[in-house]
């Protein structure tokens, strides 16, 4: 993964939960790239035909809230998402989404300074997004060290086989 991101935005509101995420009916898919046929099912069904590698998918408040499934990290991330910038995002959605190799960035004005189709630039470690479409700049809190590491292997299980001769 690199620290630089950039891609076309797809954007909902607050409180997307995981079962519009990734409807329960489907959580006894086990392979990722058929759990990716079904992200973003419960809000818009054509969601997995239209995005495009790398696209960013920006959420208002509470982003991820509901069940702790990992299937929605899992969806979004192998459907090709490069990330999640939301306003705030539901703990365990955050954590499952760092651990399975998916950033996800708490950005304050993000919902606001966005529309959909608009280009998004992300420095990681530099907290910036900056809307290519619209000139405009948000900060967030850069991601630390250990989480861009993670990030990098593709996710915590990847980053502990890596270096399991370090512990």
């Amino acid at each position: 993964m690199n620290i630089r991101l950039e891609g076309m935005t797809w954007k909902f509101g607050d409180d997307v939960n995981t079962d519009l995420i990734v409807p329960g009916k489907y959580l006894e898919l086990v392979d990722y790239n058929e759990i990716a046929l079904h992200a973003m099912e419960g809000i818009d069904p054509d969601f997995p035909k239209k995005v495009r590698k790398g696209d960013i998918v920006v959420g208002g408040r509470n982003f991820g809230c509901g069940s702790s499934r990992e299937h929605a990290a899992i969806a979004l991330k192998h459907v090709g998402v490069g990330a999640v910038v939301a306003e705030s995002f539901a703990r365990i959605f955050y954590r499952n989404a760092i651990n399975l190799g998916l950033p996800a960035l708490e950005c304050p004005g993000i919902a606001e300074a966005v529309r959909e189709g608009d280009v998004l630039d992300i420095d990681l470690i530099g907290g910036k997004v900056k809307n290519k479409t619209t000139g405009r700049e948000l900060s967030f809190v850069p991601l630390p060290s250990f989480m861009v590491a993670i990030l990098n292997e593709g996710g915590l299980v990847a980053y502990l086989t890596s270096h399991k001769d370090e512990w």
